[in-house]
C-alpha cells in the first residue's frame, strides 16, 4: 500500500491533457500511486495522446478521458455521471483546468477586453465551481472525498498585467476556503495546491524573458498531490500547498509546516463590521 497509496481510488483531474500540463503531471502520478483517473479536457487530441502516455504507466483500464467544457454545468455533470459509471465511483477531484489571456504581464485591466474578462473567469473561477457542485453529492453520500484547487501565487493573483487570470485564481481560491468550511465534518476535504513559481506548461508565455530563474517542472506537482488525494490526509482541511516546499526527506508534521498555509488569507481575521452568525 506504502507504493500504491491511491489503489482502490477513482479520481477527476481537468485540463489534464496538455502534453506539458499540471493535470498530465497530476494524472500520471495518480497512476502510479494506484488510481484510476477520468482525464477531463476540452482538446480532444491533447486529451488522446497523453491518455496513451497514462495508459503506458498504468495499463489499459487505469484512465478514462472525457472531452469536457468546464464552463458547461451540463458538460461538468454528465462527466461526473461517466466517470461514476465508466470506473465505478468517485473519491479524488482535482480543479486544474485553467487558462490565461495572450497579453499576461502586458496588458492593463483597462485594455483587457470583456469577453477575454468573460471566458478566463468563465475557466478558471466557474469551471472549479460546476465541478465541485457535480461531484460533491457523490463524495458526501459516501462520507469520503478529496477537492484540490490548483490556484496560483498570491503574488500574480494582483500583478500588474495578470488580469483576469490572477483575480480569477483568487476567487477560485477564495471558493476552497468556503467549501472546506461548509464540508467540515462530512469526510470530504478542499484544500489549494500551486506550483510555487512560474512553471512549464501551456500558459507561459513562448516569449518567458531570458536571465529570469528558470521555471519549475510540472512534476513538482506529483507528490503533494498524492499525499492530498490519499487516506492519510483525512486531518488536513482548507490548506493551500506549495510544492516547491514539499519535502518528501522530512516527517510528515514538518513538511505540512513548511509547505502549508491556511487558504484565502484567514490571517486577516475577521474584516467585518457587523458580520453574520
Amino acid at each position: 500500500m506504502r507504493d500504491r497509496p491511491l489503489a482502490g481510488k477513482v479520481a477527476i483531474v481537468t485540463g489534464a491533457g496538455s502534453p506539458i500540463g499540471l493535470g498530465r503531471a497530476i494524472t500520471l502520478a495518480f497512476v502510479r500511486a494506484g488510481a484510476r483517473v477520468a482525464m477531463l479536457d476540452v482538446d480532444e487530441g491533447w486529451l488522446r495522446r497523453s491518455a496513451n502516455d497514462a495508459r503506458a504507466v498504468g495499463g489499459d483500464d487505469s484512465v478514462l478521458p472525457i472531452v469536457c467544457d468546464v464552463t458547461d454545468p451540463g458538460s461538468a455533470e454528465e462527466a461526473v455521471g461517466r466517470t461514476i459509471d465508466g470506473l465505478g465511483g468517485l473519491h479524488v477531484l482535482v480543479n486544474n483546468a485553467g487558462i490565461m489571456n495572450p497579453s499576461a504581464g502586458r496588458a492593463p485591466f483597462w485594455d483587457v477586453p470583456p469577453d477575454t474578462w468573460r471566458k478566463i473567469v468563465a475557466v478558471n473561477s466557474g469551471g472549479p465551481f460546476h465541478m465541485a457542485r457535480a461531484a460533491v453529492p457523490h463524495m458526501l453520500a459516501q462520507g469520503w472525498g478529496r477537492i484540490i484547487g490548483v490556484t496560483t501565487s498570491v503574488d500574480t493573483m494582483y500583478r500588474e498585467g495578470m488580469c483576469p487570470y490572477g483575480p480569477s485564481k483568487a476567487a477560485h481560491e477564495a471558493l476552497v476556503a468556503l467549501m472546506a468550511r461548509e464540508l467540515e465534518g462530512a469526510g470530504v476535504t478542499a484544500n489549494v495546491l500551486i506550483p510555487g513559481g512560474t512553471t512549464v506548461t501551456n500558459l507561459v508565455p513562448r516569449d518567458f524573458p531570458p536571465g529570469r530563474t528558470a521555471p519549475m517542472e510540472p512534476e513538482v506537482m506529483r507528490a503533494p498531490a498524492v499525499w492530498l488525494a490519499s487516506d492519510e490526509s483525512a486531518g488536513t482541511n482548507g490548506m493551500r500547498f506549495i510544492a516547491y516546499h514539499w519535502d518528501e526527506s522530512l516527517p510528515i508534521e514538518q513538511r505540512l509546516e513548511k509547505a502549508g498555509a491556511p487558504a484565502a488569507w484567514p490571517q486577516l481575521g475577521k474584516q467585518a463590521i457587523d458580520p453574520w452568525p
